[in-house]
């Protein structure tokens, strides 16, 4: 994803769905609308029709174009219409999800698919908590398209399920896989003779010897403080593990000042005590902050695994970018070296009250097929959550390091769910580290400002908790 629009749909779709339920208008349509007359029944099933799609009713498809483009939904539905070659396809690719279609789903005449991205996408927990979305259970059942003797559940990565899944109930299916590094130049690095460090000592160790070859070693894109964040609690969970990830996630008293979280933060601050971020940094978008580092002028950047696409027009040839999964914090960290933070993205729903809800389900069984996910991965230069999509494909050189990063990382993948889950603390969170990272406030004051808004967002019995 790219541009204005990462900033947000970077995260899950729930990031600050409190504030937003009130005035979406959604959380009283449960009761909106018509009747169910118009809707296309389930037909029946078979070895060949596994989710009993009607041969010849319309479906209408709504995808976010954003940086992935639609041509992959475009794909996804000639492979459907292959199949069924009645079925008439309304394609719409289009920007604004959230204000085009919130109208539509209060009255209960939503598209059968809908690609819920992008900033101003459609709040998924007033959807979820107003019944508004289709359970996707009959799908994960359903053979894959390409292996009918393989479920589709199975063909995906660990994680997707869990990442759309909603009360016990799969409503959200995400199409592309996520991860968050450290990105360098290949080419500068071979230039130099460096080498991208296993440990937080060597990485300042590095950054002297950057500066002495006259380039900036960090950047960071200082407006959307969360882009530092993601090497901040990466690198807490390597030194705690997956119980300080859940303590995190479960408003545990005290788990933002473990000793794992102040050693993670006082890692990023000497980052700023030591001179080795670029002057300014704090006053760039994310674009202006990339666009640096893509000239060569830095040699580090904190960003997810879309940044090669979304970067794709500016790139030098020879560049070379790819992506470093976060060093460890120290020898004796929980996690081995190349655990990496990573969750999927992209999320795609077949609302409840939609027409053709089973030509929907169908949709999205070709769309996430070997031949869509493969072209996707070609054109977007990310990387969908198909097991075995990228296998064989010649990548390039950050989608492949992407690729071999899921690989060495193995079962060592964690994610938080608090920024999704708790929109103030997320904001305090982010807010803290701007602090940080310009030496405002020391990390003993970062950790007590977070714990904080961690321990009133647990006091506060108006927001709906969450446990992992």
């Amino acid at each position: 994803m790219k541009g204005d629009m990462m900033n947000l749909t970077r995260r899950s779709a729930l990031a600050g769905v409190a504030a937003v339920a009130a005035s979406t208008g959604l959380a009283a349509c449960a009761t909106a609308g018509g009747g169910d007359d118009d809707k296309v029944k389930q037909g029946d099933t078979s070895a060949e029709n596994p989710l009993g799609v009607s041969a010849d009713a319309a479906l209408e498809v709504v995808i976010f174009k954003g940086g992935y483009g639609d041509q992959y939904a475009i794909d996804a539905g000639t492979s459907l219409k292959q199949k069924f070659p009645k079925v008439v396809i309304d394609h719409k690719g289009i920007q604004g999800v959230g204000e085009v279609l919130q109208p539509r789903f209060v009255a209960d005449s939503p598209p059968d698919v809908v690609d819920n991205s992008g900033a101003g996408r459609l709040d998924l927990a007033t959807l979820v908590s107003a019944g508004k979305l289709t359970d996707l259970t009959a799908l994960l059942d359903a053979p894959s398209l390409d292996d009918p003797a393989k479920k589709f559940r199975d063909t995906l990565m660990p994680g997707v399920i869990e990442d759309g899944t909603f009360d016990g109930k799969p409503l959200v299916l995400n199409f592309s896989s996520v991860l968050w590094g450290v990105w360098y130049s290949k080419s500068l690095f071979a230039k130099h003779g460096w080498t991208f460090p296993k440990t937080w000592d060597e990485m300042l160790t590095l950054n002297d010897e950057i500066k002495k070859a006259g380039l900036q070693p960090w950047t960071w894109q200082g407006k959307y403080p969360e882009y530092l964040n993601d090497p901040l609690v990466s690198l807490a969970a390597k030194a705690g593990g997956f119980d300080l990830v859940k303590s995190i996630d479960n408003l545990a008293p005290g788990a933002w000042q473990s000793p794992a979280m102040l050693a993670a933060a006082e890692a990023i601050y000497q980052l700023a005590v030591r001179g080795h971020i670029m002057p300014g940094s704090e006053g760039l978008s994310h674009t202006e902050a990339q666009n640096a580092w893509c000239k060569g002028q830095v040699a580090f950047i904190p960003c997810g695994s879309w940044l090669e696409g979304e970067q794709q027009a500016v790139t030098p040839a020879g560049f070379d970018m790819v992506m470093g999964t976060v060093p460890a914090l120290t020898g004796s960290d929980k996690l081995p070296f190349g655990a990496v933070m990573a969750a999927s993205s992209e999320s795609f729903i077949v609302p409840a009250k939609a027409k053709n809800a089973p030509g929907g389900l169908e949709f999205l069984r070709h769309l996430f097929s070997q031949k869509v996910a493969r072209g996707f991965a070609e054109s977007a230069k990310a990387l969908p959550v198909v097991n075995g999509a990228t296998d064989g494909l010649n990548l390039s050189s950050g989608l492949g390091s992407v690729a071999a990063a899921v690989k060495a990382a193995g079962p060592n993948v964690f994610s938080y769910k608090f920024r999704t889950w708790y929109a103030p603390l997320s904001k305090a969170v982010d807010d803290a580290t701007g602090e940080l990272a310009t030496k405002r406030i020391n990390p003993q004051q970062w950790a007590e400002r977070v714990q904080k808004a961690a321990d009133a967002v647990a006091k506060d019995s108006s927001i709906v908790k969450h446990q992992r």
